[in-house]
């Protein structure tokens, strides 16, 4: 098997792969690619090419459907960079909190004067903030990172209220949650936080989301941070804010051209999932789900294919993606071949089927039905 890398990947994560997977540079040669930030929205796949996979939560340098169309697997790492993005993250509430970027610019202006201990002096009134304890944090978004920075911040003595639509992430994550932390409507937590801390992915439902009506229902004075994608916040309506007192300050690790030069925003060049263990976890769980995928026809963590899972390979294993609803014609032809566990799932109209089998897999004549992209036989 050949790896194709479009970004630097960490070698803790390439050490995952087992000695007969080769790297190489030609994706016509890939069984599967791994990248981080590079941009694949043109990039047409060679039909060689499996699966793709994203060292790190965000997938928006990819094409979900027209790859999962390709019958390609895309794959992310959620969680993985999770810590990284939380320390960030508080790091973002304190130089909000406290000027210490303008004290800090002030020091080496003077760091000239010789008596700059004692000017100093004078000068710190300007920079003073406040602290963070006892403000109320709304984390919107209680996912992998959400419930980190909620725990975080509890443990600083702050009151967190979030907002998290899916009941299931409530109960996944709910023992991160401090023990007080209420779960509330959008309306609410604008309402009451203090400070606000996204980490919501970049969708269609989300872009935007922060404007002038979110501001409105906002405290006077409320700082934002926003460690997850720029375009969850309307930048003009923002600068209004901004300049109407609304919003005291907004903190970005995704500064574009408006922001990085807008006053009231400290901007900090996209360092979330940049430190070593996380580049480390995010390389090493891209690298084992795409053996895995390759090997069992395990889908674990897919972003455009449901999640299918019968553990290591015993025997002979069929896998079959679709577009559409086709799953019958599917699994009465992979019956066939006499089916010792099965997995089966859809995911926004595409679906996949992976199948132990005991038998011969017809593997022609699935590729024949309607709406069928790839079968492996593995």
């Amino acid at each position: 098997m050949e790896i194709l890398c479009l970004n630097k990947i960490s070698p803790v994560g390439l050490k995952v792969l087992p000695e007969s997977y080769k790297i190489t540079e030609d994706v016509n040669k890939a069984d599967a690619i791994l990248v981080r930030s590079a941009n694949m929205l043109e990039t047409v796949l060679p039909k060689n090419v499996l699966a793709v996979a994203r060292a790190g939560a965000g997938v928006n340098n990819i094409p979900l459907e027209p790859y999962a169309k390709a019958g390609v697997v895309v794959f992310n790492t959620p969680g993985a960079n999770a810590n990284a993005v939380k320390e960030l993250t508080i790091a973002a509430m304190l130089l909000a909190a406290r000027d210490i970027r303008g004290s800090m610019e002030w020091v080496k202006a003077n760091k000239g004067d010789e008596a700059i201990n004692k000017s100093m002096e004078k000068a710190k009134g300007a920079f003073a903030g406040t602290e963070i304890l006892g403000k109320t944090l709304g984390v919107i978004g209680c996912g992998a990172i959400g419930a980190l920075v909620a725990q975080a911040a509890g443990a600083l003595g702050m009151h967190v209220i979030g907002v998290e639509p899916s009941e299931a992430t409530i109960k996944n994550n709910k023992h991160l949650f401090p023990a007080d932390m209420e779960i509330v409507s959008y309306d609410e937590l604008y309402k009451r936080a203090d400070y606000i801390s996204v980490h919501v992915p970049l969708l269609d439902a989300t872009r935007g989301m922060l404007n002038k009506d979110a501001f409105a229902k906002m405290k006077d004075g409320v700082i934002i941070v926003n460690c997850a994608r720029d375009a969850i916040v309307n930048d003009d309506d923002l600068k209004v804010a901004i300049e109407a007192g609304k919003v005291r300050r907004y903190v970005t690790d995704f500064p574009n051209y408006k922001t990085a030069n807008m006053d009231g925003v400290v901007a900090i060049s996209h360092l979330g999932a940049s430190t070593e263990e996380a580049e480390d976890n995010c390389a090493a769980m891209a690298a084992k789900q795409v053996v895995d995928y390759i090997e069992n026809g395990n889908v674990i963590n897919s972003v455009n294919y449901p999640r299918l899972d019968l553990g290591k390979k015993e025997g002979k294993r069929v896998l079959v993606l679709f577009e559409g609803d086709h799953l019958k014609e599917v699994s009465d032809l992979v019956n066939k071949a006499g089916v010792k566990k099965l997995a089966s799932g859809d995911k926004k109209g595409f679906g996949a089927l992976l199948a132990e089998v005991s038998g011969e897999v017809d593997a022609k004549a699935l590729e024949a039905l309607p709406g069928v992209l790839r079968v492996r036989v593995i």
